[in-house]
């Protein structure tokens, strides 16, 4: 098992973001993520300070996608990052909402195709080649090539999707899948859409990393790491998908009171009407229930655990309980504390 750390906006200043990344290193993390969030702080400024701050661990963006920002600069952004960290970037490409694409008035309907055309260009534009490229979502000239030669030619795409179809694509041409597993019980649906697409392309499943995405709280305190989630589920519950939500009996409808406050602007009304029902949605708890949540989402196929959200009341203390009692369990393959 692999283990990714994703440092979402609400957690500090960006300084203190960075901090929490180097942080993440010493715990023992293998991957550093900065979620690219319409109208959040921008990840790229991030990464780019993590890589200047860290040595060995993987960074990269996750969500960048290719409405709100061209291929071109995709590339060049992750280009970039990749000669700044000395082969340390990843790149999180996709999206797991359509809906705060359309916010900005872009049509997202095609997200499949859109994704995957992205996909192609940027990696052509990494291996130097000149992208005249005619597609259904983009139509490039021969003057489109990369200025400058990247750090490697090949780094690794990840694709951030949702839906049966959009998985599958992750799973044929992605280095890496990113579903969002909230609930981690929704692992149990997205994990077969991936492989079939990895099946249908004829690939192997060592090739594709299924770094399922998901909500930690950690805290020694089982009351104080469920009730820090309410503003990550008041958040972006509503925004969640029908079939991971029915993992845990839990229904779309279910959000709608949380929406309606959410979306006139009446945030702590929003928080408080979260419901214990929707505390499922992440891994949550002591570092015991941590491991043996963490421990399903394997057994369900997920390869690397990409835990974001709060973290736990305190997250440097959630980073630093991650590095003392939970990675190494997986690593040395200890006893459940």
């Amino acid at each position: 098992m692999r283990f990714g750390l994703r440092l979402i906006q609400y957690l500090g200043t960006p300084r203190r973001l960075v901090e929490l990344a180097v942080l993440a290193e010493e715990a023992g993390f293998d991957s550093v993520w900065f979620p690219h969030d319409a109208f959040m702080g921008n990840s790229w400024v991030l990464t780019a300070a993590a890589a200047e701050h860290t040595s060995e661990i993987q960074i990269g963006s996750v969500g960048t996608n290719s409405y709100l920002t061209n291929p071109v600069e995709i590339a060049t952004y992750i280009a970039t990052l990749d000669e700044l960290s000395k082969g340390r970037a990843v790149l999180g490409l996709g999206l797991h909402t359509t809906e705060m694409v359309e916010w900005t008035g872009l049509d997202a309907s095609d997200h499949v195709t859109h994704t995957r055309e992205a996909t192609e260009i940027i990696r052509s534009l990494l291996r130097g080649e000149v992208v005249d490229y005619r597609g259904e979502a983009f139509s490039w000239t021969d003057q489109c090539y990369l200025r400058f030669r990247p750090y490697r030619p090949e780094i690794p795409i990840y694709i951030a999707a949702f839906g049966s179809q959009f998985l599958a694509l992750s799973g044929e041409i992605g280095d890496g899948s990113l579903p969002m597993i909230t609930p981690p019980e929704a692992a149990s649906y997205m994990v077969p859409a991936i492989r079939a697409g990895l099946s249908a392309a004829g690939r192997h499943p060592s090739q594709v990393d299924i770094a399922g995405c998901a909500w930690l709280s950690l805290s020694e305190s089982w009351a104080e790491a469920t009730d820090v989630l309410r503003q990550m589920i008041s958040y972006f519950g509503p925004y969640l998908e029908e079939p991971a939500l029915e993992t845990v009996g839990l229904q779309k409808k279910d959000f709608d009171r949380v929406r309606e406050l959410m979306a006139a602007g009446r945030h702590d009304e929003a928080t408080a009407a979260v419901t214990e029902d929707m505390f499922r949605l992440a891994i949550s708890g002591s570092p015991k229930h941590v491991i043996e949540q963490i421990e399903h989402v394997a057994a369900l196929g997920v390869t690397h655990v990409n835990l974001g959200g709060p973290l736990g009341p305190d997250p440097a203390q959630a980073i630093r309980l991650m590095g003392d009692r939970v990675i190494p369990h997986f690593r040395e393959g200890g006893p459940v504390e």
